[in-house]
């Protein structure tokens, strides 16, 4: 397949769009970072589509398109003109990126995911005239232009890290710090997912991505993996010589909220300035090791349920919620700010009830004056750095079984959309206020 637009020669225009010209900037920025698109010398009131287009690492394309309509000037700006129509629409040109879906044609069940951050994704911005929908990669475009989208910044230094048994990548920012520490935790997809973790130090924070769902041998290293390996990588970002020790935050997506939920609540070795949890529960706590969570979730497995399309909703695995303290980490004892972020769409893991419980634990506990509670109407499981596409499902491999099924995660893209950009918004602002004790507004 060919990049969209380039179906015909550039040089091959009519001679009335010669002079035509599509701004992107910045071309090369932080993957959370705004850009604006301008079209100029247009004719007045001509109908546009503009269309952008990336090829991932596994060779997928992923679209989205805007239809407009110049002004009487021939310009369309896309921060300040409507895109009528298309995978978006209003004044905004990032719904460039957060609108992208998969290609007519693709493998179905397709999620972005960055996976060697060392290396941009290349957004192609392209200029059609009148308003199309589809068949863009054999039309030729008007113009064209190229941005670079970065999760980490310059300077960045990626440092892989195996000590103690430890597995996952260090992310530092440029400088010689010692910088505020964040140990940064993904769910139950597992592997090594090296991406937010990047784009943390490319703001000024030591992450630390940690791997411990492993693809391979899952099963005996969740029977060894527990407290101790978490207590353990804690300890490596804290002593490192660049990393301030007694500023040190955890960071956990889904199943990895249970984790940082855990480590406060129940460690006693560890004291994390600050926690951001993120579409995940405080039920099943992490105890002595992971495979005592699964075995316990087993038990459950009769209350999966599937959509009409068949895809897999989990959300009822852990409902109603619990009133067995056993069974829940004791949010009481947790000691230090707790930003916890959910998606009201949530589809995979009740995020919604277990934050309306956690909420209630720590009132009784009286330090709730130490819970911030952030929830998103029409918002997913998978709240992602901004302007990531949204998911509504994907593939999902079964740790045991190794059969590969489709999960719905829930969400409507642009309520998503703006859930990602509002809630990185305050997660930097969180950790500013934390981690850097700085006063922000």
């Amino acid at each position: 397949m060919t990049l969209p637009g380039m179906a015909g020669k550039m040089g091959e225009m009519d001679i009335n769009d010669a002079s035509l010209v599509i701004v992107a900037h910045p071309t090369r920025g932080l993957v959370d970072e705004k850009f604006h698109v301008d079209v100029l010398n247009l004719r007045p009131h001509q109908p546009i589509t503009l269309h952008s287009v990336f090829q991932s690492e596994e060779n997928d394309f992923w679209e989205a398109y805007g239809h407009y309509i110049s002004d009487s000037k021939g310009m369309v700006k896309a921060d300040e003109t409507e895109s009528l129509g298309g995978s978006f629409t209003g004044k905004d040109p990032m719904g460039l990126i957060w609108s992208m879906k998969p290609v007519p044609g693709s493998r179905t069940g397709l999620r972005f995911r960055k996976r060697d951050v060392q290396t941009p994704y290349v957004v192609h911005i392209s200029v059609f005239d009148g308003h199309i929908s589809s068949g863009f990669n054999e039309k030729s475009a008007l113009a064209c232009t190229v941005m670079e989208r970065w999760y980490m910044a310059p300077g960045v230094c990626r440092i892989d890290i195996r000590q103690d048994g430890v597995q996952g990548t260090l992310f530092l920012p440029p400088g010689p710090g010692p910088f505020p520490g964040i140990l940064d935790l993904w769910g139950g997809g597992g592997g090594l997912v090296e991406y937010r973790s990047a784009l943390l130090a490319s703001h000024g924070y030591a992450s630390l991505a940690l791997e411990y769902l492993f693809q391979k041998n899952r099963s005996e290293k969740s029977a060894v993996i527990g407290e101790q390996y978490f207590e353990a990588a804690f300890n490596i970002l804290k002593n490192h010589p660049k990393v301030a020790s007694e500023r040190v935050g955890l960071f956990g997506l889904s199943f990895g909220t249970s984790v940082a939920l855990a480590m406060a609540g129940n460690s006693t070795t560890i004291s994390p300035k600050c926690l951001v949890c993120v579409s995940g529960s405080h039920v099943f706590p992490v105890k002595e090791s992971l495979s005592g969570v699964f075995a316990e979730m087993k038990t459950n497995m009769n209350k999966l349920k599937v959509d009409e399309n068949n895809h897999l909703i989990w959300r009822n695995l852990i409902l109603p919620i619990p009133t067995d303290p056993d069974k829940k980490v004791n949010v009481g004892n947790i000691r230090c700010p707790l930003l916890l972020i959910v998606g009201e769409d949530d589809q995979n893991w009740p995020a919604p009830e277990c934050a309306v419980d956690i909420e209630n634990m720590m009132k009784k506990a009286g330090n709730d004056h130490l819970l911030t509670k952030l929830s998103y109407p029409g918002t997913g499981h998978l709240i992602e750095t901004p302007y990531s596409p949204h998911t509504r499902f994907s593939n999902f491999m079964l740790a045991d079984s190794r059969e590969k099924v489709i999960v719905l995660w829930g969400g409507e893209t642009k309520p998503h959309a703006y859930a990602q950009e509002d809630s990185w918004r305050r997660i930097l602002k969180f950790l500013e206020r934390h981690l850097y004790q700085r006063s922000v507004l």
